[in-house]
């Protein structure tokens, strides 16, 4: 039986669960060392309907979560910021000013991908907006976090400013929605199952370990 298991992580990062889900996502890896995971981060805009330079933050979650949905976010809100310190992360939403479009930020993780710096630039982006409340459609915010993650600067800098792979993250977000992805996260493993939402570490390892009897495809699921 093969001990590897391919598993895409369909997410958008101004998605909280998101981040929440990527830490649990690292502490099932280490329940399970004896397996070999290869983690792709997938694209998925939660509103792609967002304007380039983004909205007020405040105005968007009000018209959001309005009238009965109020309660429904306060509660959402409240989980997330008792969670947070167990995972090392940080929300702060109070201090958040802008609620970006990230198409440019998925394609930042897509040319991170391409250099082996997906794991810096997924934590770079989560931790840009959420706690350090930065605005992450802003390509001089997004270029920072490149040459934080380890990217060269100038390069991303000429990349942002030209429309290079907007269709081909749009392409393989529309594949994930044409699958069934309505919500993130969303782990899929070995192209044959999918859990849903920022699982507990514990329920991620039984997952990872389900996978074993279902091996990969041989095609690529996202093309």
């Amino acid at each position: 039986m093969s001990k590897t298991v391919s598993v895409d992580i369909v997410a958008d990062f101004v998605c909280p669960w998101c981040w929440l889900g990527k830490r649990n996502w690292d502490a099932a890896l280490k329940q399970v060392p004896d397996i070999k995971v290869e983690t792709t981060w997938r694209p998925y805009q939660l509103d792609p309907t967002i304007a380039r330079e983004g909205r007020p933050y405040r105005d968007y979650m009000k018209a959001k979560f309005s009238g009965e949905h109020a309660e429904r976010w306060a509660q959402m809100r409240d989980y997330l910021e008792a969670a947070a310190p167990e995972a090392g992360i940080e929300f702060n939403f109070d201090a958040i000013k802008t609620r970006p479009n990230t198409l440019n930020a998925h394609r930042l993780m897509r040319w991170a991908t391409g250099q082996g710096k997906a794991e810096a630039m997924v934590e770079e982006l989560f931790d840009a907006f959420f706690r350090r409340t930065l605005d992450i459609g802003d390509p001089a915010v997004l270029t920072s976090c490149a040459e934080a993650a380890g990217l060269e600067r100038a390069i991303i800098e000429d990349l942002l400013a030209s429309d290079r792979d907007e269709k081909a993250v749009w392409d393989e977000e529309m594949f994930y929605r044409k699958l069934g992805v309505s919500g993130v996260p969303t782990y899929i493993f070995n192209g044959q199952f999918a859990v849903s939402g920022a699982q507990d570490p514990a329920a991620l390892a039984d997952a990872i370990q389900e996978a074993l009897k279902h091996p990969v495809e041989q095609e690529d699921i996202s093309q």
